[in-house]
């Protein structure tokens, strides 16, 4: 159901023109400002359809995020779609049904397109999409939630390009002749204009809003994507929203895993890593001075305490942005009640853990941290891991991801401290205690649990 009369009252409801859009925080450019205060963003979000999938009521998918605390969704242009039998993923968001699909470009009155319906002209803008769009942006606005807006994604397998109105079969211009491993390469300027003139409609008609970031290609490693496109692309946004009111932030899709960044685009604020498990690539990129992101999760089975780690670890490294991937949305369960049949996870109790893991970050001057590891000096269960975000003599957020029971040797300076063992299943304080510290190792005893615990520690 496509609610674009809610569109003006959501609008209004978000201060879209009221100052900056989402921005790197001036006093901590390692972490986020979003309507004045520092953000940290944590989601777990649909497969990036609510847009493109007219089958996906998109209102009651915000409002689960907005119940659960979450603050961060991620959706694809409508560029690229997948089809039913793509991944393995029962209920797939990517997958629009014949005749549901949306994409930025109008249809013709030639018929012919793939999955049902007339082909599309490369020319022509749909404007019932970006109406579409733009209520889903000041919607996810209304309720505090910033969207990162994906423009591109490679074509992994020839079914993909198969279902492209870039490719020739399913547009009236004759545009778009190549393998699906050119289309991303600036090789051909006509398919590069059409890139470009989307890039500058998009910019144009999202400008107003403040709870926006653009990611330049989704997984750019795979389907042929080239680097001097990916900073091509980085150019244009840049350049379209010269003369425009807001600047928004650009992120760009680094690896699965980690690497290490090398002459990064100026103009890109925002390193996204995919399945980033260990958060080794937020230690690599530290010096980057810029927001570190772990993008998309899954592969790992379906428990919730596989992706619920995977946050905490993470943004307890020292990243800023965490967005599980969660298949329990689908276009007929948009409040997030399927059971995931997909190659990852998601749940209803899985998104109230993260807020709790939100909410722990968040209760901190983060601004003030950064990753100090090596505070803790024993006691670590064995199999498992320590991490350390702290502010050394004034505030420490410990995160012990294994064991069932830690007696954490902690250096300290002298001082009169509080001590809290967080349930990252709860959010419950376990246990506490208030001391006086002379300096150096102060042993700290956990209670009891189970896969993880966390100890707030504040002066």
């Amino acid at each position: 159901m496509v609610r674009i009369g809610l569109a003006l009252l959501a609008a209004v409801a978000s201060p879209a023109c009221a100052g900056e859009a989402l921005s790197l925080h001036p006093r901590n450019p390692h972490y986020l400002q979003f309507r004045g205060k520092p953000a940290i963003l944590i989601t777990s979000g649909e497969h990036y359809g609510a847009v493109l999938n007219l089958d996906f009521d998109y209102v009651p998918y915000l409002d689960e995020l907005k119940d659960k605390g979450l603050n961060l969704t991620r959706t694809f242009s409508g560029v690229y779609c997948e089809s039913a039998a793509s991944f393995n993923i029962k209920g797939n968001p990517l997958a629009p049904a014949a005749h549901k699909y949306a994409c930025p470009w109008a249809r013709s009155a030639t018929p012919g397109y793939a999955n049902g319906g007339a082909r599309f002209d490369l020319t022509k803008w749909d404007d019932a999409y970006f109406a579409r769009l733009r209520d889903f942006v000041a919607q996810a606005g209304a309720r505090g939630i910033v969207v990162e807006y994906v423009l591109f994604c490679p074509f992994y397998e020839d079914e993909m390009w198969r279902l492209s109105p870039m490719n020739a079969a399913n547009n009236v211009n004759g545009i778009g002749t190549m393998p699906r491993t050119e289309v991303y390469t600036l090789k051909d300027a006509r398919m590069q204009a059409v890139h470009d003139a989307f890039v500058r409609k998009a910019v144009a008609a999202l400008n107003e809003f403040d709870n926006l970031y653009y990611e330049i290609c989704n997984e750019p490693y795979f389907g042929g994507v080239t680097m001097a496109w990916q900073r091509h692309i980085a150019d244009t946004i840049v350049d379209a929203e010269k003369g425009l009111p807001l600047r928004h932030l650009i992120a760009q899709n680094i690896a699965n895993d980690k690497a290490k960044v090398a002459d990064p685009h100026p103009a890109v604020s925002i390193f996204n890593f995919h399945y980033a498990r260990p958060p080794e690539a937020v230690a690599m990129n530290w010096g980057l001075g810029k927001v570190i992101a772990d993008d998309e999760t899954g592969f790992k089975g379906s428990a919730d305490a596989t992706y619920r780690t995977e946050g905490w670890d993470f943004i307890i490294a020292g990243g800023a942005i965490y967005s599980n991937l969660d298949y329990s949305f689908t276009p007929d369960h948009e409040r997030g009640t399927a059971k995931a049949q997909a190659p990852g996870g998601g749940s209803a109790e899985l998104r109230r853990q993260l807020r709790i893991l939100k909410d722990f970050v968040h209760g901190f001057d983060f601004l003030a941290m950064q990753p100090h590891n090596e505070i803790v000096k024993g006691g670590v269960p064995a199999k498992a891991t320590a991490r350390v975000l702290a502010e050394p003599g004034r505030a420490y957020a410990i995160y012990l991801n294994g064991g069932a029971k830690a007696e954490l040797a902690i250096e300290l300076p002298a001082g009169a401290y509080k001590a809290q063992w967080v349930d990252t299943k709860t959010g419950a304080v376990a246990a506490e205690e208030a001391f006086t510290h002379g300096g150096g190792v102060r042993t700290l005893a956990s209670p009891a649990y189970k896969d993880d615990i966390a100890l707030r520690i504040t002066r």
